[in-house]
Parts: structure tokens; C-alpha cells; sequence
């Protein structure tokens, strides 16, 4: 059993998430921005902490962290027309820094395909220049905050059941996956250690989940 913290815990990715840590014996702590989501995320088996990224500081979150052996940023505006720079870049770069302030090492994001790349040509405008730009920011934070960081970059989401069934590394398709197979290979990253150091783009497709992890972690 371990202690997992899981920032933007509300989410929808998040929940699936939750329920599939929780239901495998993990203790999980969500961070959420209201206290109304509280009795949800508990129903879906993890503490709720109410804070928010905009107005709650590194320490709060470090409090929340400590005794934690992994967090994951499952934080995003999407196409909520949030402010993107605060969730998505702040945001992040507060969550690493709380992680270290913790003493927490490992630390798993959930980004977008082709924060590491260009954007989508099909995402135009302003909103989502302005969104790839603050991923490509946090991201690049994290990938120099000396943590033992993996990055997963999911194409479209979809709200479909798991399907056990991805596909995992560069220059991937552009095959839709659904939320609840992002939360299933954030817990099979969190569970292989090898797997730290890599960003991933990640979409449906054929190999299992734990398979594909090991695969691209090369084992």
C-alpha cells in the first residue's frame, strides 16, 4: 500500500484515477478547490484537501504532500477557458516545489499530446496557443527539478470504460483514449520505477497497459 497525493483531484481523469488507487488498497489524498466536492471524493475513497492553486501556497501544499511517496498533477483548465497560466504552468511549478519541500521524489503529470511537440493543427486560437504554451512550461519545470518525474501526454479524451488497451511513447496515433485508461497507466507508472524520466504520449490502442509501461521503459 502506498500514499499517493493527487493534485486537481475533482477532475474526471482524477476520479478514475482515485477509484482505481483506492480500490487497490492505496491511500490517497485529492486536493480540490471546494469544499462542496468533499463528500464525492470521499465516496470515491481518498481524504479530501481543500486548496487551490491560485491562492494556497507551497507549504499548504507540502502539508498535504508530506508522507506522500508519489504526487501526480492531474490539474488542467482543458477547454474551460480557466486561466491557463495559473492551473496549468503555476500550478505545476507550485506542485513540484510543494513535492520537494515534502521530501516527496516521485512525481507523475498528466499533460497534453504535443506539449512536448507542437500543437495540434486541429486546437487554433489563442486559448489553446496560450494552453500548450503553460504545459510546455510546466513540463520543462519538471523535467529539471531533479524529482524522479514521468510526463504522460493523452490525445483526446473519452469517457468510455477502460479498455486495457494503449498505446505508449513518440509519435504516437492520434486514436482517442478514455479517461479511465490514463488513470489505469498513471498507476502502472506509478508502480514501475523505470518508468521515471520519460514523457509519453499516450492513446488507445493494442498492447496492454502494464505491457506497454514496460515496454517503453524499456524492460
Amino acid at each position: 500500500m502506498a500514499r499517493i497525493a493527487i493534485v486537481g483531484g475533482n477532475g474526471l481523469t482524477a476520479r478514475h484515477l482515485i477509484s482505481r488507487l483506492s480500490g487497490r488498497g492505496d491511500e490517497v489524498v485529492a486536493t480540490i478547490r471546494d469544499a462542496a466536492q468533499s463528500a464525492a471524493i470521499v465516496a470515491l475513497g481518498a481524504k479530501p484537501v481543500v486548496l487551490d492553486l491560485e491562492r494556497s501556497s507551497v507549504e499548504d501544499y507540502a502539508e498535504a504532500f508530506r508522507g506522500s511517496e508519489a504526487v501526480v498533477f492531474a490539474a488542467g483548465v482543458g477547454g474551460s477557458g480557466g486561466d491557463v497560466d495559473v492551473v496549468d504552468r503555476q500550478g505545476s511549478v507550485k506542485s513540484v516545489d510543494a513535492a520537494k519541500a515534502a521530501g516527496v521524489t516521485r512525481f507523475v503529470q498528466i499533460s497534453a499530446i504535443g506539449s512536448s511537440g507542437g500543437t495540434p493543427p486541429s486546437l487554433t486560437g489563442p486559448f489553446w496557443e496560450a494552453y500548450y504554451a503553460a504545459k510546455r512550461a510546466g513540463d520543462a519545470y519538471l523535467r529539471d527539478s531533479g524529482l524522479q518525474w514521468t510526463i504522460l501526454e493523452p490525445g483526446a479524451l473519452t469517457e468510455e470504460l477502460a479498455t486495457d488497451g494503449i498505446e505508449l511513447g513518440v509519435n504516437v496515433s492520434s486514436e482517442p483514449i478514455s479517461r479511465a485508461d490514463v488513470a489505469a497507466t498513471v498507476a502502472a507508472v506509478l508502480d514501475e520505477p523505470a518508468s521515471s524520466g520519460f514523457t509519453w504520449e499516450l492513446v488507445g490502442g493494442e498492447a496492454s497497459v502494464v505491457d506497454a509501461v514496460r515496454r517503453a521503459a524499456g524492460l
